[in-house]
């Protein structure tokens, strides 16, 4: 089976998939839900790409426990902070208010959007599903960078959720831990899990695909879904404690603040 081939099944499998989230969410009036199946969609088409392609068993098995661990981790975090028993997030609360009458129908062409946005960030999979070359360097420094990346991204979230379980912390912004040096620590280490697949995929055909990874989510989280969101909503919650916190903290890449930070 080919490049095309798998990419054209696994746009279906989401399609369909995100169709009955779709639905789901008609009856829980909680969108959010789709940031859940888009995160377990992409582990999923890394198992499915690995047990139909004909690379390298030991690196298809690699692919299948990174990649799925990755995947598993930051589904049921978003399902556990975002979807069970939480409120709508404001992000498509605000779009449903935006839409009005036609919020449903926008919201079928929403999910079908994270459907073909989930292809494309598997797409990084397939170089490395169909390397042929034998396990060694360049995939010891892929199990490092992801080590490195899931890590950190996990002590950032569990930091900022010990943070604002405190009730005394209400209105105010965490400059405790990692987030002392970055506004957005555990977006850096999500990027920097993209690389883990570009290692991954050295010797194979076409292994410049696998760049793919780490520039969409790098254009993601700064022009679409991530930073400018996020801060719009935290200058409207936090407002002069945030900018104070803007102006003293790096935004993306971890780093010494500047002097008057809290």
């Amino acid at each position: 089976m080919g490049y095309a081939q798998i990419l054209l099944i696994g746009w279906g499998s989401m399609a369909v998939i995100m169709l009955v989230f779709y639905i789901v969410q008609r009856h829980t009036r909680n969108a959010g839900i789709v940031d859940f199946v888009w995160a377990a969609g992409v582990g999923a088409l890394a198992v499915f790409y690995a047990s139909v392609a004909k690379g390298t068993v030991e690196r298809k098995v690699l692919l299948c426990i990174l990649a799925g661990v990755w995947s598993l981790r930051l589904a049921v975090y978003l399902l556990f902070n975002r979807v069970i028993g939480k409120p709508e997030d404001g992000r498509y609360e605000m779009l449903r208010n935006k839409w009005g009458p036609k919020a449903q129908l926008n919201l079928f062409f929403f999910y079908q959007v994270q459907a073909v946005w989930a292809v494309m960030f598997s797409i990084p999979f397939v170089p490395v599903v169909y390397n042929k070359i034998d396990i060694g360097w360049s995939d010891y420094v892929g199990i490092i960078v992801w080590l490195v990346a899931v890590v950190g991204e996990s002590v950032a979230d569990r930091q900022l959720a010990h943070f604002r379980s405190d009730p005394e912390n209400h209105g105010r912004t965490c400059r405790t831990g990692l987030w002392k040096y970055s506004r957005h620590p555990n977006y850096f280490f999500e990027w920097i899990h993209w690389f883990t697949y570009v290692f991954l995929g050295l010797g194979s055909s076409y292994w410049w695909v696998t760049l793919l990874g780490p520039v969409l989510m790098l254009l993601f989280l700064y022009k679409i879904t991530g930073i400018p969101y996020t801060e719009k909503r935290a200058l409207q919650s936090r407002g002069e404690d945030y900018r104070q916190y803007q102006q003293t903290t790096s935004p993306f890449i971890p780093w010494f603040p500047k002097r008057g930070t809290k």
